[in-house]
């Protein structure tokens, strides 16, 4: 078979189309009756969450492209005008899915379990109309800016994602022409309202709802028609002219006020509404009629989060998982010493990042410590690591942070972050022109008494202490000198503009990432035609780069046995005769966001592994700074293969991609129920139960019983 038979469009599936296949895997949790009912809440707002951002992104980037003219077509053979026709009917489906549940499934368990959701404020008792109307008086009604239109007030500017009400009200004792009148729900109040309750079940009440009641207060010289919720979609893709910027963090500043008020995208309103309000709202926003929404529900759905966050309702959720000791890395411990023993791999959010964090507090304090150098893509709201990182400089260490300000939806965060390390004294770089810094890569420069030693700390994941706990990634601490010098090149090369001859261990995207992982794959098609055993395992959030894709192909055509795991997007297709035969995708959708990179291949018996902070994507390969790591002591490739061993056996949260483009979870009859996130739980309490009980100066090592499967 030709090289141009393996990049046929016919054999691809489209990005966007895939993202929302993912996103109905993320729906069918929700759907999911054995899951808790407050974790089918918390799916469905994620679904809401995950929508807003995909309108934000990538379908502003589609309109922006058929408003250019751009036709040029994706791998999968679609313009931009077809990628758009194709979602809208989509998401279209997948918005009735998302209410139909809401409305079919999750209310009316929600009743049976004592919470009961006022839906309409018709539906209050006298007793709870009067509070409701006390709240108003008192909380709400300070904070609010009602706007009326007409010739002397123009449509006003709707802000991004806000939820407003909008009325049709007409003067008292006037037969003029219906008026349009707007006023935002303010998010600096709770949505959600608890109401005071005489019987053992709870009730709330939204907002919205509060305000609707009471509308007539804020205009007390018009007649109320009605009223009705309305949210806006805007484009929030930042376009930042990088060669022409003369202060990257200024330009960022500027762009990031612009976001709230970018091209309308699209319209929700609740169902039902005014024809001529709606009329009136597409005509002021230039919305088409494919880009309105019409809501049977509570608009933005992500309020379900502030839902599950309501207390007394732990038996209606899963157990809290509370990350475990890292058995090499015990409280107290001299971290250096820790390290200098051997390589020590990191499983969060089972093991806790909090040996990450010591990294750096005692780097930090250390007096032999010279050097920090690290590199920050999205951080937490009041981060452990930039405090040490503060006070390292406060030592007198020299600390270099690349701060990625182009880390989208936290720019503003990490302009904040930035400037209060370049006061405590740490140089400060904001990234590459032209690229995102999305390596996870920290280098503490030490001397010790036989000279410099380096320690290196590469990840899967953010240095963000919170989503640690809930995103599942892979941390290497190593002190081997070749990694150290690759390191070292590493920040000479963000800092200034040094690039190696070659390097020892480490690959580094834009330049080289991308031909190493072609060269592995290359390798094991060679070894298969030779009869040698091959294989390939690769985890991975995306995949959907396409010179990737037809690698793995042309290695399946040779007869290796491809197995993928592949959180989101997937553009590759399965079982194409004498092309994907020997390829197999599943995803897995559970209770911690699956984030980690791995990649595994059989080199001929020889295995290698490798984490990564990058995907199989284009922007991660070609247009970011991402590295690929070798993890080479035997104990930590083992644990690595265990890891993707488990998710290749898991049959409670996988679903496996199938010829038609469909996914459909795992066939278990017959079968013992197997959850991988499950497992590596109790692995990770285990192997603290293994040490905590060892005697005085005895490590214990907790080896997985399927750790050597093949």
């Amino acid at each position: 078979m030709g090289e141009k038979e393996f990049i046929n469009p016919k054999y691809y599936t489209n990005r966007e189309l895939s993202w929302i296949l993912f996103d109905h895997r993320v729906l069918n949790e929700a759907r999911d009756k054995s899951i808790p009912l407050f974790e089918r809440l918390k799916f469905l707002s994620i679904t809401a969450s995950n929508l807003d951002e995909f309108f934000m992104i990538r379908v502003a980037s589609l309109k922006d492209m058929v408003n250019a003219g751009y036709e040029k077509k994706d791998i999968a053979g679609m313009t931009p005008a077809k990628q758009l026709e194709a979602l809208n009917a989509a998401i279209h489906s997948l918005v009735e899915l998302q209410y139909s549940t809401f409305n079919r499934s999750l209310l009316p368990l929600l009743e049976q379990n004592g919470l009961h959701i006022i839906r309409h404020h018709e539906q209050l008792t006298e007793k709870e109309a009067a509070y409701v109307d006390g709240y108003f008086e008192d909380n709400v009604y300070p904070v609010l800016t009602p706007m009326a239109v007409d010739s002397s007030r123009p449509f006003p500017l709707i802000r991004n994602k806000t939820l407003n009400i909008g009325a049709l009200v007409r003067k008292k004792n006037s037969k003029e022409e219906l008026e349009f009148a707007t006023v935002q729900v303010p998010g600096v109040l709770s949505r959600i309202v608890l109401l005071p309750s005489e019987d053992e079940g709870r009730k709330v009440i939204l907002l919205e709802e509060i305000i609707e009641r009471n509308i007539q207060k804020l205009f007390l010289n018009y007649d109320i028609i009605c009223a009705y919720p309305y949210r806006i979609m805007r484009n929030a893709d930042l376009t930042i002219e990088e060669d022409e910027a003369a202060d990257l963090l200024k330009e960022i500043e500027k762009q990031l006020k612009k976001r709230q008020w970018g091209q309308a995208i699209r319209l929700e309103v609740e169902s039902g509404m005014h024809k001529h309000m709606l009329k009136f709202l597409k005509k002021q926003l230039g919305m088409e009629e494919e880009s309105v929404y019409e809501i049977d529900g509570p608009l933005d759905l992500t309020v379900l989060m502030k839902l599950y966050g309501l207390e007394g309702y732990e038996h209606l959720k899963e157990p809290v998982h509370k990350p475990r000791q890292v058995p090499e890395l015990l409280p107290g411990c001299d971290i250096f010493e820790e390290i200098r023993k051997g390589d020590i791999l990191l499983q969060h959010p089972y093991q806790t990042f909090t040996p990450v964090v010591e990294f750096i507090r005692q780097a930090a304090k250390d007096p032999t410590v010279l050097a920090i150098k690290q590199t920050l893509y999205r951080v937490s709201g009041h981060s452990p690591i930039i405090a040490a990182l503060a006070q390292a400089a406060e030592n007198g260490k020299q600390v270099t942070v690349l701060v990625e300000l182009k880390a989208r939806f936290d720019e503003e965060n990490n302009i904040v972050w930035a400037k209060m390390l370049e006061k405590a004294g740490c140089h400060v770089i904001y990234g590459l022109v032209g690229l995102k810094t999305h390596s996870k890569i920290t280098l503490v420069v030490r001397r010790e008494e036989d000279g410099i030693r380096r320690y290196v700390h590469l990840g899967t994941g953010n240095y963000n202490d919170a989503t640690a706990k809930l995103y599942t990634d892979i941390g290497l601490l190593t002190c081997a000198e070749m990694v150290g010098e690759d390191a070292t090149a590493v920040f000479n090369m963000l800092s200034g503009y040094s690039e190696p001859l070659m390097w020892n261990k480490l690959s580094l995207a834009p330049l080289w990432l991308k031909n190493k992982f072609l060269y592995l794959i290359g390798r094991e098609k060679k070894y298969a035609g030779e009869g040698r055993p091959a294989r390939i395992i690769a985890k991975m959030n995306s995949l959907c780069d396409k010179d990737i894709i037809a690698a793995l192909y042309e290695a399946s055509a040779a007869g290796v046995k491809i197995d993928l795991i592949v959180r989101g997007i997937c553009c590759l297709k399965v079982g194409i005769p004498g092309i994907s035969e020997n390829i197999t995708v599943r995803s897995i959708v559970g209770t911690f966001l699956e984030h980690s990179r791995i990649f595994y291949f059989e080199n001929n018996e020889h295995y290698e592994i490798y984490c990564s902070s990058a995907d199989w994507m284009p922007r991660n390969l070609e247009r970011r700074v991402e590295i690929l790591f070798p993890v080479d002591r035997p104990k930590c490739k083992e644990e690595l293969l265990h890891i993707l061993q488990c998710q290749l056996k898991d049959n409670v949260k996988a679903s496996v991609l199938q010829p038609d483009g469909t996914y459909e979870k795992v066939d278990r009859r017959g079968k013992q129920r197997f959850n991988s996130q499950e497992s590596f739980c109790a692995e990770a309490r285990e192997k603290e139960k293994a040490v905590s009980e060892a005697p005085v100066g005895v490590t214990r090592t907790f080896i997985p019983e399927t750790s050597h499967e093949k």
